[in-house]
């Protein structure tokens, strides 16, 4: 069961301590709110600053818990679920016969797909023999410091043969899904979460909702603006201190900011640092940048847009921009030097 309270406290206190962005302001009334701890292993935030009346405002947050739980139940690759062909299933059968599925998870598949040729394969769910490996060290690392090891370049040299995106058969007509390959493996972990936000935010859209703020594990959707028409300042965590500072403050109306960044999913060995976000070129933590955040208004899109920038130099980053509209970039380098997009700028506030 999910797990609510609609009793808040200052809305600072509670958002700047999760991972990415923040919305930063207090407003004169405080915002009606709902926390639920169970989608995409994460906290997940759903305000309200509409005006709307308390029975209003249950409806319409249980209808995005809603379906944030479906795609978080299709999404996952760990558990599956009585009547439900998930990720999870898909993998377990992988290498054989083709697996039938809602028609959500095939609408998502495909949008995977268009990623991850737009994106010159940076964005690719199909990493998952490679992440299991970093996935399985950091677990060990968490639960036995002593024996935290990084995976052999052997182990990572045998699963990079197992990702090709060419290995995920999506037959949209009859709804089925396949990966050819026995030894291959789906992982939406950077790009699940966002696509489950944005459909939640065109659900409130549909229904003529504007003055909502979904915050799911940092990833936030800005729906419409206030009731007076005004934006929502939104802070985008310092690397070097995530816990206590923004690196920089903006205002934003109807739109998304994810982040992405090196100091939230981590473990150590031999003195060295290894984060989660992996870089498919070299299936070692990507080391470009301390974070990437992304301004657009798809939530999917700007999760793995965060994700894909990561992995790759400020200058081929620049390029791949250039194939995307009304996207904002701010990168923030290992010594805090900050790199943004004119378009970025022209919202920093603080």
């Amino acid at each position: 069961m999910v797990k609510r309270t609609v009793a808040f406290i200052c809305l600072l206190a509670v958002l700047s301590g999760i991972a990415g962005c923040a919305v930063t302001e207090q407003p004169a009334s405080s915002p009606q709110g709902v926390v639920n701890f169970t989608f995409f292993d994460t906290v997940s935030y759903i305000y309200s600053y509409a005006g709307d009346t308390a029975e209003e405002f249950n409806t319409r947050s249980a209808a995005v818990s809603d379906i944030l739980m479906e795609y978080h139940k299709l999404f996952d690759i760990y558990h599956e679920y009585s009547g439900i062909n998930n990720l999870c299933t898909v993998n377990r059968l992988a290498g054989q016969d083709p697996v039938e599925v809602d028609s959500k998870l095939i609408d998502f598949l495909l949008y995977a797909e268009e990623l991850y040729k737009s994106t010159d394969g940076e964005m690719n769910i199909t990493m998952g023999a490679v992440l299991k490996l970093w996935h399985d060290c950091r677990t060990i690392a968490a639960d036995t410091p002593a024996q935290a090891s990084i995976p052999a370049e052997s182990e990572l040299l045998d699963a990079a043969k197992h990702i090709d995106f060419s290995l995920l058969e999506i037959d949209k007509e009859n709804s089925t899904v396949r990966l050819t390959d026995p030894l291959a493996s789906i992982d939406v972990g950077a790009l699940g979460k966002g696509y489950a936000t944005e459909m939640a935010a065109q659900y409130l859209e549909a229904q003529g909702i504007s003055g909502y703020v979904l915050n799911i594990g940092g990833n936030i959707r800005l729906v419409g603006t206030k009731a007076d028409g005004s934006g929502f300042k939104t802070g985008i965590k310092d690397p070097q201190d995530p816990d206590n500072s923004f690196a920089a403050i903006v205002l934003l109306k109807d739109t998304s900011c994810v982040t992405s960044g090196n100091y939230e999913r981590f473990f150590t060995v031999g003195g060295k640092r290894y984060h989660h976000i992996i870089d498919p070129d070299t299936m070692q933590p990507a080391e470009h940048f301390s974070s990437v955040t992304v301004i657009t208004k798809d939530s999917g899109l700007a999760d793995a847009l965060s994700t894909a920038l990561f992995c790759m130099s400020y200058e081929d980053g620049l390029r791949l921009l250039e194939a995307f509209e009304n996207v904002e970039v701010l990168w923030i380098t290992e010594d805090g030097t900050q790199h943004y997009t004119a378009g970025f700028e022209n919202l920093i506030v603080e």
